[in-house]
């Protein structure tokens, strides 16, 4: 599997009382699949992307990715690995304003250093690959919602991860805009190996994900989404 969470725990304290945001959750991804997450807020699932991304250390159990046991390791090897082979689709955009769309990408191969040129080949190809043709010399603000989003999808793909980890892609647009993201990130997927985590509210826009796990109270699930209406 290239995404691996082992009998995952996470407490906080909290006052007197201890919080269980994971009780022994387990998750597998292999390449390829894309697997989507649900609950209500406050179930966990921010905190599970949080783990997966290697940007917190769970109180017990293990967390590999692709291939590398990341729980044990000192806070510069793990961000190493997230750098390497983690992409992380954050739920805001979060655009330079000042940047186009391909030096959005661009900004990413520099910070992980390698060749200029081939960066720039493979930002244009990305931005060719999320419908963003002709659109690589636009900044934020000449561009749509769903536009931007899919520069994110592009800027989290720049350093070829193997693993996906997306966090509520289609809260900003409205249901046709967020179909159309949600079945990128599908074809995306599968074109490209990718074990992909998605955590969403949107119900309606589940058709091209290969598993729905549900969140709730720290428990993750593989059952009925009914009931869930609301992101956390």
């Amino acid at each position: 599997m290239t995404l691996k969470l082992t009998d995952i725990v996470l407490t906080y304290p909290d006052g007197d009382r201890t919080l269980t945001a994971l009780d022994h959750v387990d998750l597998a991804v292999a390449p390829g699949e894309f697997t989507a997450v649900v609950g209500p807020s406050g179930s966990g699932k921010s905190s599970l992307l949080a783990v997966a991304a290697t940007l917190i250390t769970p109180t017990s159990g293990t967390v590999s990715v692709a291939g590398r046991e990341v729980s044990a390791m000192t806070q510069a090897a793990r961000t190493r690995v997230r750098r390497d082979h983690v992409g992380i689709v954050f739920q805001q955009a979060n655009l330079l304003p000042s940047l186009t769309a391909l030096d959005q990408l661009l900004v990413v191969a520099h910070l992980a250093g390698g060749s200029p040129r081939a960066a720039a080949a493979r930002a244009r190809e990305l931005l060719l690959s999320v419908d963003l043709c002709g659109k690589e010399h636009k900044r934020p603000h000449q561009m749509s919602g769903g536009e931007r989003q899919r520069v994110n999808i592009a800027r989290a793909l720049m350093n070829e991860p193997e693993v996906l980890l997306v966090d509520e892609p289609t809260s900003a647009l409205d249901h046709e805009r967020g179909e159309r993201v949600v079945s990128l990130l599908a074809e995306l997927t599968r074109r490209n190996d990718l074990a992909t985590v998605m955590v969403t509210h949107d119900l309606g826009s589940l058709s091209a994900v290969d598993m729905v796990l549900t969140m709730r109270d720290g428990r993750l699930t593989a059952g009925d989404i009914r009931g869930v209406h609301s992101a956390g």
